[in-house]
């Protein structure tokens, strides 16, 4: 996954609309991988709140794990308490129920929360759980980033880029579907006091189902947004816009266009499904993909450990035991079913140390089967 980047494959057309008023922008197909527009897409830029994604997907992989359940309750800290607008304003000693904070932070973007979900993940120390981000974000393809807060507030060296911002989006739709609902929920009523999500494109355009937006003085307005129509599930991301009206309109036309490219126009009745992990997340085309001829490897004896490599969630269990069967042929570890509630099966190696997880992970990737660490 570390090579995604040259995986990418764009195909170029005016979104009419003046770059001079945004930094960074990019539409992709959700499913596939395939970049239909990028501009400036590997430039760094100050992602502010589009941080969170991360931050939810860390919490993801934690529900996933059994490390956390969302009827759990999070105590909320002094410096949780002391974090910067926007935030719901929680008191220190307090607490808060896990699947709160994931809405807090999906919808409303809460600062304070944020930081209480990096401290109850990792430690009680936020610095430590931005450390984790920045790891993971390397094991899932994100080749320019770096985060040294949960949440997006202001550091120069808090760093990321559109590409990697859509591979991020993209990680969440693939390997945690079954969270995707939050990210699309317009409204939300906390203690008597009724949120709206900042992303307008959930009201304005047809299709909309997510997913987050950023501000900072520095980094201007950014825009995650995704959408279905016929048959295809798009995303567009926009950073360093001048103004919401900008990055809303800007973000309308990319996914327009998008939807151009695929001959689709009006709004049909199309229900969002992520594809089965069975090819990379960026998907490298057949004519632009050198043959790999993967050879059995001896088995190798793996150190025993907490953590695993997954490598997808399948629809049915014929699928399912045919990566088992594949990543045995390719890698010599045995793999196993796990059923995830959802009705998906997961193939997972479990019970790794972090060296033999990122050994069978990297052996795995070189012959083209898309996985990733989880912990």
């Amino acid at each position: 996954m570390k090579k995604i980047l040259s995986f990418l494959v764009a195909v170029l057309f005016c979104v009419d609309a003046h770059s001079a008023d945004y930094r960074a922008a990019l539409v992709a197909d959700m499913d596939t991988g395939r970049v239909i527009f990028s501009e400036h897409a590997n430039e760094p830029n100050y992602p502010a709140s589009l941080t969170k994604i991360m931050t939810l997907y860390l919490t993801f992989d934690a529900l996933e794990h059994g490390r956390l359940h969302l009827d759990d309750y999070l105590i909320v800290s002094q410096s949780a308490a002391a974090a910067a607008p926007v935030k719901l304003g929680l008191g220190a000693g307090s607490k808060i129920r896990v699947e709160d904070a994931i809405i807090a932070v999906a919808v409303t973007s809460a600062n304070d929360v944020a930081r209480v979900l990096a401290e109850n993940l990792k430690g009680g120390k936020e610095g430590t759980f931005a450390s984790l981000m920045t790891r993971v974000a390397r094991e899932i393809g994100l080749s320019h980033t770096n985060f040294e807060n949960s949440s997006g507030l202001p550091d120069d060296d808090h760093l990321s880029t559109a590409r990697d911002i859509a591979l991020l989006s993209m990680a969440v739709y693939r390997h945690f579907p079954q969270y995707w609902k939050y990210f699309g929920m317009k409204t939300w009523t906390y203690n008597g006091k009724t949120y709206t999500n900042g992303n307008r494109l959930l009201e304005t355009y047809p299709g909309c189902d997510g997913m987050k937006t950023g501000f900072t003085n520095k980094s201007k307005y950014s825009l995650v947004a995704t959408a279905a129509r016929g048959g295809h599930h798009l995303i567009s991301v926009v950073l360093g816009a001048e103004s919401k009206d900008i990055r809303a309109t800007v973000s309308t036309r990319l996914l327009n266009r998008g939807f151009e490219t695929y001959g689709v126009g009006a709004p049909a009745n199309y229900v969002a499904k992520p594809a089965p992990m069975t090819s990379p997340i960026v998907q490298k085309y057949a004519d632009d993909a050198p043959e790999i001829k993967s050879v059995p490897a001896p088995a190798p004896t793996y150190a025993t450990g907490g953590v695993g490599v997954q490598f997808g969630a399948f629809g049915s269990t014929d699928s399912a035991n045919a990566m088992i069967t594949r990543v045995k042929n390719v890698t010599g570890a045995t793999a196993h079913l796990e059923p995830n509630g959802a009705g998906l099966y997961r193939v997972r190696v479990t019970g790794l140390t972090e060296s033999a997880a990122q050994d069978l992970k990297n052996r795995a990737s070189a012959a083209g089967i898309d996985c990733y660490v989880f912990h």
